[in-house]
């Protein structure tokens, strides 16, 4: 193996988060052609050379999709492992608001165009 990527297996969320995250996982997963339990699990054990090889350009919540799809398209191979996931006991989320998610979609939208439709990562030999 590769990689190892988390997926959680049980969700201690709000109802709303839970469908949120089920909506947007299926989303990505048909778009990007991602073949993951859960795209934007926290839990990842990556080589380094792998990452050294790798150039990332996202800056937000969108670097899960980047990091993942640009792994995958190179053939490198996941190993997918159950984590625990326990509801926020303080604080609370900074990613649900309007302006952020906003961000996201567009840098999302832009990573469909480059690594979908256009594979520009595969191109160039940088993943």
């Amino acid at each position: 193996m590769d990689a190892v990527n988390g997926y959680k297996i049980a969700h201690h969320d709000p109802l709303i988060r839970k469908i949120i995250g089920k909506l947007y996982h299926y989303l990505i997963s048909f778009a990007f052609g991602i073949h993951l339990r859960d795209v934007d699990c926290d839990f990842r054990l990556i080589r380094r050379s792998i990452l050294e090889e790798i150039r990332l350009e996202s800056q937000s919540g969108a670097i899960c999709v980047e990091l993942v799809k640009k792994i995958q398209d190179f053939g490198y191979v996941f190993a997918q492992v159950p984590v625990h996931n326990y509801f926020r006991q303080y604080g609370k989320s900074q990613f649900f608001n309007w302006p952020r998610l906003g961000r996201v979609s567009r840098r999302l939208i832009e990573l469909y165009w480059k690594l979908v439709i256009r594979k520009e990562h595969l191109k160039t030999g940088n993943p």
